[in-house]
């Protein structure tokens, strides 16, 4: 029987089917011993999802922007629009004319107004530059008033109520009916109330479009998706490791922004915590599949920011971040209560201010998860690696 053959010296063996060459040094088989599966650490999806993290945490801008930037706006907002007493309304008097000084000491009777005198030219330049909200003429007799207002703003007309209420119980009018007010001050009502849930709406969509969207057309810059293609990993679990990711900062985003929120500020979380979880984590979802469409063919950073500034904009604009969507007119709502942002939004102010449960958004949430869906198998058809 002829001796078995050993390797020379630096030869490379001839590996036999599903075993390790006999004999080998240990430099040797530390090269030739075959990879073991250790369990879900080794799945490529569960690598690719802690790859995601890896990444984001080692870049300080995105963490500032997904998780300190919300907060920097809320604050800023919040103190600007904060709950204070009722605003008092500027009006002025022209100083000239016969009972000039028994108008303005009837206005100055009233705590709801701030009386300034005028004459004629100075008196119209500050009502044309809205430092007033009315201007009161006395006219040459002593038992009549002019009014001058602009009718297209709000706070006129209220000026203009207030103005002529003063005047006429200065000149001794007497309500025939006594009323009296009670003043309350309830959470929900307020405009930081209204901003926290939009914001934490608007914060879910930024982060999961651009978050995706950059990270998928940078490695395609790269060549590294090219490289990717070569291993048996597959386009859906590449696709879906981003979503797991972004499922991980979605639970810090929701407790940075909300605690913050319901702590500093008050906001009420009046829905259940489950509803709230649930709608932000389909929110989410969907954005990322938005995030994926719209990276799913591009090749550059600038052709993908302008695709997603294109997706980002009418939801900005049209589904209630700062303001209420209701404000634009009626022929444009049925477009604007299909975008997934003013779904995203309506169902967290449903749920954080009036307490609503999972059926009382059933509406929201099928929309928010037919555009997940619709655009994460669009993103899956029309990827591509190079």
């Amino acid at each position: 029987m002829s001796e078995p053959r050993r390797l020379d010296q630096g030869a490379t063996p001839a590996r036999a089917p599903g075993r390790v060459p006999f004999p080998l040094t240990e430099e040797q088989r530390a090269q030739w011993r075959p990879l073991k599966r250790r369990g879900w650490k080794n799945n490529s999806m569960v690598q690719l999802t802690l790859v995601r993290f890896r990444e984001f945490i080692r870049e300080p801008e995105a963490v500032f922007w997904t998780f300190i930037f919300p907060i920097l706006l809320a604050a800023g907002l919040g103190i600007a629009f904060r709950q204070r007493g009722p605003d008092k309304v500027p009006i002025g008097v022209i100083s000239s004319g016969p009972g000039v000084a028994a108008v303005i000491e009837s206005l100055k009777r009233d705590s709801s107004l701030v009386v300034e005198s005028y004459d004629d030219s100075s008196g119209a330049r500050a009502l044309r530059t809205g430092k007033i909200a009315l201007l009161v003429v006395p006219t040459a007799t002593r038992d009549s008033v002019r009014y001058v207002y602009d009718r297209g703003r709000s706070e006129a007309a209220n000026a203009r109520v207030l103005a002529d209420r003063a005047v006429q119980q200065g000149a001794g009018r007497v309500d025939p009916v006594r009323a009296t007010d009670t003043y309350i001050t309830e959470k929900g009502s307020r405009y930081i109330d209204f901003l926290i849930p939009g914001l934490l709406g608007m914060n879910l969509m930024g982060s999961s479009i651009w978050g995706l969207g950059f990270a998928i057309v940078t490695a395609r810059s790269k060549k590294l998706l090219k490289r990717l293609m070569a291993t048996p990993m597959s386009r859906v679990q590449y696709l879906l490791s981003f979503l797991c990711s972004r499922l991980v900062f979605l639970i810090l985003e929701i407790i940075t922004l909300l605690g913050f929120g319901h702590f500093a500020f008050g906001v009420p979380l009046r829905g259940p915590l489950g509803t709230l979880f649930l709608i932000c984590i389909l929110g989410a979802l969907s954005f990322g599949g938005l995030g994926l469409l719209s990276a799913s063919r591009a090749r550059t950073t600038e052709a993908v920011s302008g695709i997603m500034n294109f997706i980002m904009l009418p939801m900005w604009i049209f589904s209630g971040v700062f303001f209420s969507a209701a404000n634009f007119p009626r022929a444009v709502q049925p477009f604007i209560k299909v975008l997934p942002l003013t779904a995203l939004n309506d169902a967290l102010r449903a749920n954080m201010l009036e307490g609503a449960t999972f059926t009382g958004v059933t509406p929201q949430i099928i929309v928010i998860v037919v555009w997940g869906f619709l655009t994460f198998v669009a993103a899956l058809k029309l990827f591509r690696w190079r």
